[in-house]
This record gives C-alpha cells, sequence and structure tokens, in this order.
C-alpha cells in the first residue's frame, strides 16, 4: 500500500514506522550528540540569545515604547509585512504556474522551461536586482530605450517583482512533486462523471495541494522580510525591517536599535515558520492505493496555449534579466556602449576582484561538507536515537533557516565581538577570540554552516522516515556497532539527501548575503558583498562580471559533486531488486 502524503517536508514522527528500542547511548554517539549540539549553539544559539539579550537589557525596553508610537517605525513594520505578503502571493502563484504546465500541459519546450525555473537557484540573490535597474530603471534599455518611459523601479513594486523572480523556484518544485504524486485515477474518475477541466482543478487537485500551495507562500513571507540584499538596491525610500536593522549598525553604530528591529523582526518570521509546521503537521491530505492507477491526461485544447502563453513570458523575463548580467559582464555599459571588453572580467579573475572570489571560494568549500554531514547526523540522531531530547536538536538545528540572516549577522556581532559592557554589568565576553572571529574567517564559515544545514536535514529526516529501521537494526544484531551501520548502511541508501545537502550547502554559501555581510573586513573579501558595493557605486559592468563568476563556479561545483557523490545507485538496486525476474 503506498501513501502519498501532501508535503515530502512533513513526514510521520518514527514511532508510527516502528517501535524504537529503548535503548542507552554508547559512548560514540554521545559524543556525536555533544558535537552537534555545540555546533548548532555556537552557530545559533549563542548569536540568537546575544540578540535577545541586548534587545532586552533594561537600556533598551524604552526603545519598544518609541518603535509602537512611532508613525515612522510602523509604516517601516506595515512595510515589512506588506512585502512579505505580495512576495509570498506572487512567487507562489508564479511557481503554480511553473508546476501547472510541467505536470498538466500537452506543449513543447518543457525541458527548457523546466531549466530557466531553476536558474535563479544558483545565482547571488541580487543578481537579478541589478539587471532590473539596467532593463527597467528610469533609464532602462526596455522601459526606457524601447518605451520612453522613465519608470521609476525602486520601492516596493521593484522589490515584489525582483524577490518573486527570485523566490518562486521554491514554490516551483515543491508544487511539481506533489502534482507528479497525484494518483490520476482521482481525475479519471472525475472526468468519467462528466467534471469539467475547471471543476477536476478546483475541487480535486487544489484540495490535494492546498498544504503544498500554504507551505511555500509561508517560506516565501519569511525569505521576503528577511531579505537584506534587494531592499539596499532596489528598496529606495521603501525602508523594511531588515534594512532599518543593518543601517542601525552599519550607519548609527545603534547596537541596541538594532537588535529591537531584530526582535521585532524576529516574531513574525518564527510565527510563520512554527504555523507552517503546526499547520502542515494537521491537513495531510492523502491518496491511498496500491499502485498509482490509471494514466495522466494531460491538457490539449485550445485552453492550454493562454496559460502556457504566462509561463513564456515569465521565461523571457527570466531569460532577458540573466542575459543581462552575462552580456553586461562583457560589454562597455550595457544598452549604451555595447563595445566588447573583457575589462570586467578581467578585474574581478586576474585584478582586485580575485582576492574575493579565492576567499569565497575557500571558505563554501570548507563549509559545504561540515554543513552538509551535520545535517545528515542531526536527521539520524533525531530520527533513529534520540526520544525526549529529539525535538530540541531538531528545532537547534533548523534554526538556520527559521531565524533571518540578519538577525543571525547582528547576533554574531553582538556575541563574538570584544567584551560588551551594559552598565557596570558584563555581558557576553570576549569569545573565541573576540574581535577575530566577530569580522574574519571563522566567523564567516560558521555563518555559511548554520544558514545550510536545514536543508540537508529537513532532507535527511524525509529520506530516513522512509527507511523502515529493520534494516539497520538488521546490521547492529549482527555485531555492528551504531556508527559502522550508519557508514555501511545507512549512508549509501539515503545518498540523494547528501547530494541534496552539498548542492545546497555550497550554493547557499557562495550566494549568501544577509548573514555574512557585517563579518567581513578588509582582510576577508566575498563576492556578495563585492557586488553589492559595485551595484550601489553603479559598477555595473562588474557587478555583473562577479555574479557570472559566481554561477559558473556554483555550476561546475554542482556538477563535481554530483560526480563524487553520485546518485541514489545503492537505492535503486534495492529497489529493483524487489521484483524478480519471471
Amino acid at each position: 500500500m503506498t501513501t502519498l502524503l501532501s508535503d515530502p517536508g512533513v513526514t510521520a514522527p518514527p514511532e508510527a514506522i516502528a517501535p524504537r528500542r529503548r535503548r542507552r547511548l554508547s559512548a560514540g554517539l554521545r559524543v556525536l550528540v555533544g558535537s552537534c549540539a555545540v555546533l548548532v549553539a555556537i552557530g545559533a544559539a549563542v548569536p540568537l540569545v546575544a540578540v535577545l539579550a541586548t534587545a532586552f537589557a533594561p537600556d533598551a525596553l524604552p526603545r519598544y515604547a518609541e518603535f509602537f508610537t512611532s508613525a515612522v517605525d510602523l509604516g517601516i513594520l506595515r512595510n515589512t509585512l506588506v512585502l512579505g505578503a505580495l512576495v509570498g502571493l506572487c512567487g507562489t502563484a508564479l511557481g503554480f504556474l511553473f508546476a501547472f504546465v510541467q505536470a498538466r500541459l500537452d506543449v513543447p519546450g518543457k525541458k527548457i522551461l523546466h531549466v530557466i525555473a531553476l536558474m535563479p537557484i544558483v545565482s547571488p540573490p541580487f543578481a537579478v536586482a541589478t539587471a532590473t535597474v539596467v532593463l527597467y530603471g528610469r533609464r532602462g534599455v526596455i522601459s526606457n530605450g524601447l518605451f520612453g518611459l522613465e519608470y521609476d523601479i525602486y520601492g516596493l513594486d521593484g522589490l515584489v517583482f525582483v524577490l518573486s523572480l527570485s523566490l518562486f523556484p521554491v514554490a516551483y518544485l515543491g508544487l511539481l512533486g506533489m502534482m507528479r504524486a497525484l494518483d490520476p485515477a482521482l481525475e479519471e474518475a472525475a472526468m468519467n462523471m462528466g467534471a469539467s477541466r475547471w471543476q477536476i482543478m478546483r475541487r480535486v487537485i487544489l484540495p490535494l495541494l492546498a498544504p503544498g500551495l500554504v507551505a511555500p507562500f509561508l517560506l516565501l513571507f519569511v525569505e521576503a522580510i528577511a531579505d537584506l540584499a534587494n531592499p539596499l538596491v532596489l528598496g529606495g525610500d521603501y525602508t523594511v525591517l531588515a534594512s532599518r536593522a543593518y543601517l542601525a549598525v552599519t550607519g548609527e553604530y545603534d547596537t541596541t536599535s538594532a537588535a529591537v528591529y531584530c526582535v521585532i523582526l524576529l516574531v513574525p518570521s518564527l510565527a510563520m515558520y512554527f504555523g507552517q509546521r503546526r499547520w502542515l503537521s494537521k491537513k495531510v491530505r492523502t491518496t491511498i492505493t496500491g499502485r498509482p492507477s490509471g494514466s495522466i491526461h494531460l491538457i490539449t485544447g485550445w485552453g492550454r496555449w493562454p496559460v502556457y502563453g504566462l509561463a513564456l513570458l515569465a521565461a523571457a523575463i527570466i531569460v532577458s534579466l540573466y542575459g543581462t548580467v552575462i552580456v553586461g559582464s562583457v560589454t562597455k555599459v550595457f544598452g549604451v556602449d555595447n563595445t566588447f571588453t573583457w575589462e570586467y572580467l578581467e578585474e574581478v579573475l586576474f585584478g582586485v576582484g580575485v582576492e574575493a572570489v579565492l576567499d569565497t571560494l575557500t571558505f563554501a568549500v570548507i563549509a559545504t561538507p561540515v554543513a552538509a554531514i551535520l545535517g545528515l547526523v542531526i536527521a539520524w540522531l533525531v530520527v533513529r536515537h534520540l526520544r525526549r531530547t529529539a525535538w530540541l536538536l531538531d528545532l537547534g538545528g533548523t534554526l538556520g533557516v527559521a531565524v533571518p540572516g540578519t538577525v543571525l549577522g547582528i547576533g554574531f556581532v553582538l556575541a563574538y565581538r570584544p567584551e560588551r559592557y551594559i552598565g557596570d554589568y558584563l555581558v557576553f565576553p570576549s569569545l573565541v577570540g573576540g574581535s577575530a572571529i566577530a569580522g574574519g574567517a571563522m566567523a564567516i564559515v560558521v555563518a555559511y554552516v548554520v544558514r545550510s544545514v536545514p536543508a540537508g536535514q529537513r532532507t535527511a529526516v524525509g529520506a530516513l522516515t522512509q527507511l523502515h529501521p529493520q534494516i539497520e537494526q538488521a546490521s547492529t544484531d549482527l555485531g555492528a556497532s551504531p556508527m559502522q551501520t550508519f557508514r555501511w548502511v545507512t549512508l549509501p541508501l539515503i545518498k540523494p539527501a547528501l547530494l541534496t545537502g552539498l548542492s545546497y550547502s555550497f550554493a547557499r554559501s557562495m550566494t549568501s548575503m544577509s548573514t555574512i555581510v557585517l563579518l567581513v573586513t578588509p582582510e576577508t573579501k566575498i563576492i556578495t558583498s563585492q557586488v553589492l558595493s559595485a551595484a550601489s557605486t553603479g559598477r555595473y559592468g562588474v557587478a555583473f562580471a562577479y555574479c557570472t563568476v559566481l554561477t559558473v563556479l556554483v555550476l561546475a561545483a554542482f556538477a563535481l559533486i554530483h560526480l563524487i557523490v553520485g546518485g541514489g545507485v545503492a537505492l535503486q538496486r534495492t529497489a529493483k531488486s524487489e521484483r524478480p525476474k519471471r
């Protein structure tokens, strides 16, 4: 019997699969649990506590009264929530559009559309913003050059446009998997009873996809309100909490106000994150069949073309933006002086930018395996070995995505900078070198790890809950230790989760901005901070060159990771061996 859950990220508790034997943890497992707890504490818990301690110190409490009585501050809060809601709606709708075309329309060019939809995943978070300014700004190549408009792209509309295009792949991938997992027999039964395509969509498909629509909306909401790079490039007069907290630290040197802004930003972020998990744990819709029966009837009528046309329009916009990034990196002034030049790429690869490229690549290479392995180990401990404290370690591992990156970045500055006094009291003394970790390579690597762990962890949890515990139990019954069982039995069977963790960790590390922008120093240069600096000063050719090099590095790393790790070969062989040939 096959059960298709509405959201693969929400898994049944391990107890529902098989009873867990109540054994005491071995010494090796205790060391492993302690190591994971220490890493999570250093990277996520301590910075978060530092922010909370600063935000609720006696001298910070009056700042809350000022915030909630100030029309300006309340306007910033309203701007943040409006931006998150609009990006959540638009990004989810765009993801649903691309997923519907892939899964339900009989149209050509689906593979190309799929590749185009994944392009934002491997690019810096503000590559789209920089290209949008060049194409659709006041003097944009398209807005002003073709249509003669002096459109002001800066503000809410520009932010919604850019963030929706940058974040919609999250919704697209989740919805595409769910649409392909739906049992076609349900649609066939509705069609046999005379239901139209619209009725099937409204009464069958959408109710089954409801969790898949709510989950990306909430995730995109959190990502949008926590984003820092795009508001700095495109925000204009539209100020949000993330950019306000950043300016409080860098421009006003007011860490207390920054901590207060972070706490206020933290409330809707955590509320949405945990609300999503709670809602999805209750709203589970399943289709239960022996094997998926029937075949998917793709839409072939004339009604498919308007929907397909919308998807092609969105794809054309995405291609134009990323084409601008590539072409802009090898032209003098894109749209004004299109003379070919290697100047910007030479500056990035062989000039002042080479240090940033090498530093970023080095930090990402160090952080990627640590984050991927840590996510796998936490998932394995939570699902297979821990009981009462499983939720605590699981929560600690997911703090990297639940807590906005700006909050974690400011938390690093507050927790690990030199000794900080509030009145006569010493709060957060110098840890691990104080200023050395607050603005150095160690802090950046730890920040990369913390922000990348949740993806591999959630993927591994899903893979482990689908793997029956008796497979591992057979190994331990034969005398293998838990660590040997994990190395030789569990890990080969959940290799796709390791591949996902490694790929996501590298991409996230190379393109991260919000968390590490406050941690860079003249001795530690990062590509994303260089892009932000170039875009802010109007040096778009240099910014495009950095984005192009960064995208190429990420794609090359994906190919190398897949070559080294491989796919789920062991799992596929196991599945094939279950059906003997006749």
